[in-house]
């Protein structure tokens, strides 16, 4: 029988909670669920060499334990206070019987985006998969208290990177590799609360068809996956004003199917644009958003 969409994940109201950014997801309540007991793998990646970014927690995480379970080597980048929730997903790589690579750093810091791609190309002795899932998301409710500084680091985090992190790879990537960008519900429909994080996931999907083209012609397909509001630490450590967490994802967005979504409801997206099933898939932006119109 099949399961109700609207009730499948957690569809309770969420308890408000608060931590600094970039915050732990092994601290939240509930805990995003990412696949950890439910995804099963059927070996679509066997062989293959994944960097993800942002792949201690949340949709990152997600990518990441289905890439493993699907055959895959995997390095994980994500900033040194979120080592807890890193070895997590490091024992879960392993216990999917495949190579794991833990390689701590920011991403606003270009030089350390061209030693991350170098150190995964060598320590996972090759390198085809390319996710992009790292970002950086604060509400602001009005314009006028919007820092500069969170403006640029919101742009270094979210935008910058993907430029380096794919000048570095691509070089590495053989004929059939795939670059996975992650945008977001917000560059196609923004919310008045989140001005610069909106504008970044706009940016993002320009930055994906303009790259998909660019590089057809050496057999490297790039695409993008756009979420609606999913249950992770973003939301906690400042990504949704504290009012808006007990009804995120029924009120605060509303979505036609009445939940938050869970990390776990990405993960077979981000294994079809690694595999060889979306050979003929390129320059596209994929929704999962509960709903919430895309065009």
């Amino acid at each position: 029988m099949p399961k109700d969409p609207k009730t499948q994940y957690y569809h309770d109201t969420f308890p408000k909670q608060f931590q600094d950014a970039p915050g732990l997801q092994k601290e939240m309540e509930p805990k995003p669920d990412c696949g950890e007991e439910s995804y099963k793998g059927s070996g679509k990646l066997n062989g293959r060499k994944a960097l993800v970014t942002g792949g201690d927690s949340g949709i990152g995480r997600a990518a990441a334990i289905a890439y493993a379970r699907e055959g895959a080597d995997v390095a994980i980048n994500y900033l040194p206070e979120e080592q807890p929730d890193a070895e997590e997903v490091k024992q879960l790589i392993e216990e999917a019987g495949r190579k794991a690579v833990l390689i701590p750093g920011d991403l606003k810091d270009e030089d350390f985006n061209y030693k991350l791609v170098e150190e995964a190309h060598e320590q996972l002795g090759g390198l085809d998969i390319l996710a992009l899932v790292a970002g950086k998301q604060q509400a602001v409710e009005d314009i006028a208290d919007l820092p500069t500084e969170q403006i640029k680091e919101t742009y270094e985090t979210n935008v910058y990177p993907l430029y380096w992190l794919s000048k570095a790879a691509i070089p590495h990537m053989p004929a059939g590799s795939s670059i996975i960008t992650t945008t977001s519900v917000e560059g196609f429909n923004p919310s008045p609360m989140l001005l610069d994080y909106a504008a970044t996931k706009s940016a993002i999907i320009g930055f994906t068809k303009g790259l998909a083209k660019q590089i057809a012609d050496k057999s490297i397909r790039v695409n993008s996956v756009a979420p609606g509001p999913i249950w992770t630490p973003l939301q906690i450590s400042g990504g949704q004003p504290q009012e808006n967490i007990p009804e995120f994802g029924s009120n605060t967005p509303p979505t036609p199917i009445g939940r938050a979504g869970q990390p776990a409801e990405l993960s077979s997206v981000y294994v079809f644009l690694a595999s060889e099933e979306s050979s003929y898939v390129t320059a596209q932006v994929y929704s999962i958003t509960g709903g919430i119109p895309t065009a």
